[in-house]
């Protein structure tokens, strides 16, 4: 496992990023990328960190430490250790950081157990599954297609979506574009694939392949969204942006102009079945969600402490209608904590023992998350509400000797919290709810797990699929067999005729 030094060197590596229309030189040292890419840094050095290894790391099945998430689980026991271990990363960015390098573990740890789904690349994927436990490396995904004429079949944009376009003997050659890769100008590679069920249309497979890539592969290009860090560089300090300046986890579309992907980075080619099929039955839906929820209960760890101390230096905190918001945020994190919990204790049986995280409160956290989140957002607009925009501009009026005497009396805190003191708890909850990082976050939770309809109708069809629905169904069939038309069914009760006879004969 690399150390954050040498995850940092490993960023340099010719890689393509663009950015306001120029290619970015150095990722480590743009003032872009470079905060984030030490935040990242700092989850590589906690793995070595007496206080913290034994917490993050297990021993692998190969002979060598890994990062608990990314070996597969093969009791509750190990599935808690692997939540703990996620969380353990999460706290190093308040939750705020979410594609962080096991959230892709999520998957790679699968491919050992479920290697034969891969038919024809048995072996690649086994391979996949040593190396990413050896190396623990970041990798991106993209697996959605750009936002253009979805309702087509995918070979009516071949100009636009991933396809083959050549087959050669050292590998298959794929142009197109994905999106959107979170934080993909500091990863190691970006994994390709199609978010299932997709429709080909008219016996076209060339978009029927799964593969990984590596950053730095000639012909790939990132195109990232503007930077949330560079624009707090410019417009303030960490004072003013606590949150954007180190953990923006820059997006972006991935673009492969005729990229070759060696045949050993390939996972299925010219397979529909499996390219639409590896999501659902290959535990990915499973694993990934327990991370989701676990980095998202830290999170709300963070908001409740936020909302306490925010409160507390309004001299609102004792209010009941105060409190009484405190308490729902409180019993949101509590929610997700509990989802977490039972998702590791209850556990699903895979291939050759592997326990899976409980799909069922899976299907829980990715409903409700999405929801919650704008909800806690709209409790701290309303209980801190005035506060948020009642702050001076920047770090640099404090500094001003002239100004500082006016801030010191008219911004300061209820029980004798200074107005340095007070305008730095704002500008971190503004940070967290209210700029352009706090509004990308929000976007971030409310489309995590997919589109608001998919994630219900995933409910219901893994409801079925696990004959869950027929077990609810039958347990009403078990209420409606009571009475007919004619009184109670069983002898249990007293019909109403025959409690008439018994008071009046």
């Amino acid at each position: 496992m690399m150390n954050g030094k040498e995850y940092l060197e490993s960023l340099r590596d010719g890689r393509e990023v663009f950015l306001n229309g120029e290619k970015v030189e150095d990722v480590t040292t743009h003032p872009a990328y470079r905060n984030a890419a030490r935040s990242v840094a700092q989850l590589y050095d906690a793995l070595h960190d007496p206080e913290t290894s034994d917490i993050l790391t297990t021993e692998s099945e190969f002979g060598f430490r890994t990062h608990k998430f990314f070996k597969a689980s093969k009791s509750a026991e190990e599935l808690l250790g692997a939540r703990d271990a996620m969380a353990e990363w999460s706290k190093l960015s308040y939750g705020f950081m979410g594609r962080t390098p096991d959230y892709k573990a999520a998957f790679t740890a699968s491919l050992g157990p479920y290697a034969d789904f891969y038919e024809g690349f048995e072996d690649n994927a086994r391979r996949w599954y040593k190396k990413a436990q050896k190396e623990v490396p970041f990798c991106n995904h993209t697996i959605v297609n750009p936002q253009l004429d979805r309702d087509q079949p995918l070979h009516k944009n071949k100009e636009v979506f991933v396809r083959a376009v050549e087959e050669r003997d050292d590998g298959v050659v794929v142009s197109g574009a994905k999106m959107v890769g979170t934080s993909a100008a500091l990863t190691h590679y970006n994994f390709v694939a199609n978010y299932s069920p997709q429709d080909l249309g008219e016996g076209d497979i060339s978009h029927a392949i799964i593969f990984f890539v590596p950053m730095n592969a000639p012909g790939l290009k990132v195109i990232s969204r503007q930077s949330y860090e560079e624009m707090a560089t410019k417009m303030g300090t960490p004072y003013d942006y606590p949150l954007s300046s180190r953990f923006d986890e820059n997006d972006a579309v991935i673009v492969l102009d005729n990229v070759l992907i060696p045949w050993e980075d390939i996972l299925t080619y010219n397979n529909v079945e499996i390219a639409n099929g590896f999501r659902p039955k290959t535990g990915w839906l499973n694993r990934y969600t327990f991370q989701g929820c676990t980095r998202f209960a830290v999170k709300l760890d963070f908001m409740v402490g936020l909302l306490l101390k925010a409160t507390e230096i309004a001299g609102t905190s004792k209010f009941r209608g105060v409190q009484a918001n405190i308490g729902e945020v409180i019993s949101y994190r509590n929610m997700f904590w509990a989802i977490s919990t039972a998702m590791a204790t209850n556990p699903e049986q895979g291939p050759d023992g592997v326990a899976l995280p409980n799909s069922t409160y899976a299907t829980a956290y990715r409903t409700f998350a999405p929801s919650v989140w704008p909800k806690i957002k709209q409790i701290f607009e309303q209980v801190v509400a005035g506060g948020l925009i009642q702050m001076p501009s920047s770090a640099k009026d404090f500094l001003n000797p002239e100004l500082r005497p006016y801030l010191d009396q008219y911004y300061k805190g209820s029980g004798g919290v200074s107005a340095e003191e007070r305008i730095k708890v704002l500008k971190l909850t503004w940070d967290a709810i209210g700029t352009e990082f706090g509004g990308r976050n929000e976007l971030y939770e409310i489309n995590y797990a997919g589109n608001h309809e998919g994630i219900r109708l995933d409910a219901l069809k893994m409801a079925d699929t696990a004959g869950q629905t027929d077990q609810y169904k039958a347990f009403v069939d078990e209420a409606l067999s009571d009475y007919d038309l004619f009184g109670w069914t069983s002898n249990k009760w007293f019909n109403p005729e025959e409690e008439f006879e018994k008071n009046f004969q």
